[in-house]
């Protein structure tokens, strides 16, 4: 079964499917933009043109896992932020549950617990993310919820720590990483109910999150 990659287009995203590709993992990327399949095709990876603002129900069809790494990105409103990754996480999830998908991958914060602690202008982020995680918990779809810290485009390392005592005070990680640490998560079929804290760190990947 194949699973449905929302956010496909985004800079963790398109990371995660070549990944996933190359791993012989059947997956369908959720794409906006018709525009945006060239990227897409050249790489043998199917596509699924929809909106997370619009009708997306159709993405699902033959998928049972959900890969949620979408983002309205750093250059919108706080309008953008409610509708696609508090609203959109939303109906994602309630989608997930009716559709009786097996997990659900979503990719959160790690200042998501405590949006306060944020700096200002990511603070309305963070709330859509404490918010949009309260709600997976509470939902029964079984999930795996990842927090990373500070993304850079540092080159991945394939190395993960799991706290900031690990990483030695250093709150960042390479979305290289994060799409690494999501590919082990998708073959790890048992980790369910799970949430780590994602950062740049010195452990194997398979050390630190296991499955």
């Amino acid at each position: 079964m194949k699973t449905l990659v929302i956010g496909a287009n985004g800079q963790i995203g398109r990371q995660f499917c070549e990944l996933a590709h190359r791993a012989g993992e059947p997956i369908r990327a959720m794409i906006r933009d018709p525009g945006q399949q060239a990227w897409f095709g050249e790489r043998g990876i199917e596509t699924v043109v929809a909106d997370l603002e619009g009708d997306f129900q159709h993405a699902f069809d033959g998928c049972d896992q959900v890969v949620f790494t979408a983002g309205s990105g750093p250059h919108t409103g706080p309008d953008k932020t409610l509708l696609i990754d508090l609203y959109g996480a939303i109906r994602t999830i309630d989608l997930a549950s009716e559709r009786g998908v097996s997990r659900l991958l979503m990719v959160s914060a790690m200042r998501a617990e405590n949006p306060q602690a944020a700096p200002e202008k990511l603070r309305p982020y963070m709330a859509a993310k404490f918010a949009a995680d309260a709600y997976l918990r509470s939902s029964q779809v079984p999930h795996v919820i990842l927090k990373p810290g500070r993304l850079t485009d540092e080159t991945a390392s394939e190395r993960l720590a799991t706290s900031l005592e690990e990483s030695g005070g250093e709150n960042r990680i390479s979305r290289g990483n994060v799409a690494h640490a999501l590919l082990h998560l998708l073959k790890a079929r048992a980790l369910v109910d799970r949430e780590f804290v994602l950062l740049d760190g010195t452990r194997p990947i398979d050390a630190a999150l296991g499955g």
